[in-house]
């Protein structure tokens, strides 16, 4: 039988590992031990984002330089084995969310300020950037954030604008779809002001993380702006890859919602959530009931399970650390399962 463990965070002071007080990992057992043990792994970056799990085992992350004009934003390799970080790409063109697809190749969403590539790009293996697709119907995106790529080699991402002076084209804010045969179409309109995105472990669910904060130049506003919906969504997808209609799993009100996620093999969604008065990993259902909390350090951006021997290994990025806690549970990795 499943039974609520309030589990315990505890920080070594050695090696690598840092020291922290009164955090909190806690949830039904099946996913979370008795014992969590949260390691920081690295805390030399800027604004750390997008964890991926690559074919080699290594762990991937997006690292803002903060402000973004002291240098240029770069991806990160973690090898788990030696626990040493190495720069991947030097300068990815302000990459954001990555992930890899089936046959190994690095995919990253490049946000907008101070000359991102405002695009869909491939990161070669030697670090250089390939753009992959730059405009829908002409004009230019806003800000690519988030992507998911199924089993058939479609991949969905999210296209807000938070911060940069850099004029919008676009008059929307929309999650696209690019098929393997090139061609770029909108999944939805449905959502506000999408970020996060992530796939059921079937390939039949859309996951969309909605989380407005009213602004697309926040960062150089002077007044502060409204915010809208803090949401988190469900899409049905179809066998053609077009989406059905939304479901609402959990509303955050007032509260700043979800960043980036990830997904376990039992479908469980690990989300980012960015509210001041709880903020940390909140592992939801299905349905959208919350079943496990894991609080970090600093407010968490995106999280991906390792790969292969290290699949019960959640990696977090959040401020500007990479950590990582091992579960009971393996994590799923949608563009090599499902659909």
């Amino acid at each position: 039988m499943k039974q609520q463990l309030l589990a315990s965070l505890i920080f070594f002071a050695a090696g690598n590992l840092a020291m922290a007080d009164d955090l909190q990992v806690r949830g039904e057992a099946d996913i979370v031990p008795v014992v969590a043990v949260l390691e920081t792994l690295w805390e030399e970056g800027g604004f750390t984002e997008g964890a991926a799990a690559g074919p080699d085992g290594m762990m991937y992350f997006s690292d803002f330089a903060q402000p973004f004009d002291s240098g240029p934003a770069r991806i990160m390799k973690f090898d788990p084995t030696s626990g040493k970080v190495s720069v991947h790409c030097p300068d990815s063109r302000m990459g954001n969310g990555l992930m890899f697809n089936a046959e190994g190749r690095l995919f990253a969403c490049c946000a907008s300020p101070l000359g991102g590539a405002r695009a869909l790009v491939e990161i070669l293996p030697d670090g250089k950037v390939k753009p992959i697709v730059e405009r829908f119907e002409g004009k230019r995106f806003n800000s690519p954030n988030d992507l998911v790529i199924d089993a058939k080699g479609r991949i969905y991402f999210s296209d807000p604008k938070y911060v940069g002076p850099e004029k919008m084209e676009l008059d929307s804010f929309d999650v696209y779809r690019l098929d393997p045969d090139g061609s770029i179409r909108v999944a939805t309109t449905d959502i506000d002001k999408p970020n996060g995105v992530n796939l059921s472990p079937d390939g039949k669910t859309l996951y969309v993380a909605e989380t407005d904060n009213g602004s697309a130049t926040a960062d150089i506003d002077k007044e502060p702006s409204k915010p809208g919906r803090m949401t988190l969504n469900a899409f049905p997808v179809k066998k053609d890859g077009s989406l059905g209609r939304k479901k609402v799993l959990h509303d955050f009100g007032k509260e700043t919602g979800v960043d980036g996620m990830t997904i376990d093999v039992k479908g469980h969604i690990y989300a980012a959530v960015r509210s001041a008065s709880r903020f940390g990993i909140v592992v939801f259902t299905p349905e959208g009931k919350e079943k496990a909390y894991i609080e970090t350090p600093k407010l968490p951006t995106n999280c991906c399970f390792g790969i292969g021997k290290d699949s019960k290994t959640l990696y977090i990025t959040a401020g500007s650390g990479f950590y990582r806690v091992k579960l009971e549970i393996d994590g799923n990795h949608s563009a090599l399962s499902g659909g």
